[in-house]
């Protein structure tokens, strides 16, 4: 069973910055690519960033991009999600995400297993 462990999610500034950590057990974890996604009040579940399972490959919503940086430690089954000149609209529950399927995976569908998710709350 896989299970994956958010934390890092607060209050912040608008042009603050945040690093949030998902910590996963259960399974292989460098085998995997990984992701994660936000979701604010009233709207869907979106995609944020992800990564391959060896660090080489990643990918970010337009939204996000030059902003927010993902990274994992294989060595500590842990990847990272930091966030820097967080904006009003970057306020969301933000989740790490795990596909039950090798290989490279942007889209919500292509996963399966989720955090208990973070929030993250940007004042203006």
């Amino acid at each position: 069973q896989v299970q994956l462990v958010e934390s890092g999610g607060r209050l912040v500034q608008a042009g603050g910055s945040l690093r949030l950590s998902c910590a996963a057990s259960g399974r292989t974890f460098s085998t995997y690519t990984m992701g994660w996604f936000r979701q604010a009040p009233g709207k869907e579940r979106d995609f944020v960033a992800a990564i391959s399972w060896n660090g080489g490959s990643t990918g970010y919503a337009d939204s996000v991009k030059g902003r927010f940086t993902i990274s994992r430690d294989n060595a500590k089954n842990t990847v990272y999600l930091q966030m820097n000149r967080l904006k009003p609209e970057d306020t969301a529950v933000y989740y790490c995400a795990a596909p039950a399927r090798q290989g490279w995976k942007m889209e919500l569908s292509a996963y399966d297993y989720w955090g208990q998710g973070t929030q993250v709350t940007v004042s203006s």
